[in-house]
């Protein structure tokens, strides 16, 4: 158990960056400061996305998701860990889950949307301003704005470039952990909806990061002859995904807030059997259930390509990397850029 902190004598520096909520209830910030200084055991319980800076400890939430310099899902105190910040808030059905967790992170923010179901059903429980992005004429430009006026939301569809894509290239490269063309594409992606996040005044992004992991989303799932071992394996890589995508959103200014991220939509996302998530030819399926209390079945029930493709990004980098004299590959293309770029 974390022991209370005792007050040296130096100033008493807080810091806190993200959101805490305590047995489902947002803290304000005078609250958060409160608990730091006079009950610190008390931040083990603590959820949300958030990152302390308090005396000479530091804690970040349970998953890593609000960046920070301290290990995720810990209270380090003089470079020691002193407890593990795990929340073990009471278990709810999926469909509960869901809504509490956009529930604790709407007062605020814009939803990125692409029009397949992760991001509309984020965007219809949370009710607010939705962004798309894309090239002109690219699938989720034209399917954000289907969703949108389905569910009543503004969108605002940002138009992305070749050159812009070209441009921002480097500065991507520079900030994501792993290198390989997926990756680089994705943020990409990212890249651009961080932007017109901030182009329109919000530093808060509302996504869908964490569904296809959870639920059963990639096509490949509806083949594969392992599905329970893949579905943990590409859970475990989140923690990466996070790491690349918030430092793309980092680079606007901007943090990304992941409901599916939620720990109790993690939970009751891990006790559903494997085959209940990908069964007679449909991915996501308890998700699409939970969905469709929410939408029409046309949404509800839309598969949908992922970002980078649904974008045209990565299509756009493809012809990049022909451009530059890569033909064959887009990892080399990458690899010239962090060379020229970089010096790697």
């Amino acid at each position: 158990m974390l022991v209370p902190y005792t007050i040296r004598k130096v100033r008493y520096v807080f810091e806190y960056q993200g959101w805490i909520e305590l047995d489902g209830r947002r803290l304000t910030r005078d609250e958060v400061e409160e608990i730091t200084r006079t009950a610190p055991e008390t931040i083990r319980r603590f959820g949300g996305e958030f990152a302390l800076s308090f005396g000479d400890c530091q804690a970040r939430d349970h998953f890593g998701i609000c960046p920070g310099h301290s290990p995720k899902g810990a209270v380090v105190c003089n470079g020691e860990v002193r407890c593990l910040v795990n929340p073990d808030p009471a278990p709810q059905p999926l469909a509960d889950a869901i809504t509490t967790a956009v529930a604790l992170r709407n007062d605020e923010g814009i939803t990125a949307l692409s029009g397949g179901v992760d991001s509309s059903l984020v965007a219809v429980l949370a009710q607010r301003e939705c962004l798309a992005v894309g090239l002109a004429g690219s699938h989720d430009l034209l399917r954000a704005q289907h969703a949108a006026h389905l569910l009543n939301l503004p969108c605002t569809s940002v138009v992305v470039t070749p050159p812009e894509i070209e441009a921002a290239l480097p500065r991507v490269l520079a900030v994501i952990p792993v290198k390989d063309p997926v990756n680089t594409s994705i943020a990409l992606t990212q890249y651009f909806i961080a932007r017109g996040a901030h182009d329109l005044g919000y530093d808060r992004i509302l996504t869908g990061q964490g569904a296809d992991e959870l639920f059963g989303g990639y096509a490949r799932y509806l083949t594969t002859t392992t599905l329970a071992d893949d579905l943990t394996r590409d859970v475990a890589s989140l923690e990466m995904q996070v790491i690349r995508d918030q430092s793309v959103a980092a680079l606007h200014t901007t943090r990304l807030s992941m409901p599916y991220m939620d720990i109790r939509v993690v939970r009751a996302a891990l006790a559903i059997p494997a085959e209940e998530k990908v069964k007679d030819g449909k991915r996501k399926v308890p998700l699409r259930r939970v969905a469709a209390q929410y939408m029409p079945e046309e949404l509800a029930g839309y598969g949908k390509k992922a970002m980078q493709y649904g974008s045209g990004i990565w299509g756009e980098l493809k012809k990049l990397a022909r451009k530059n004299g890569y033909k064959t590959s887009v990892q080399d293309y990458i690899d010239q850029i962090l060379r020229v770029e970089h010096g790697h």
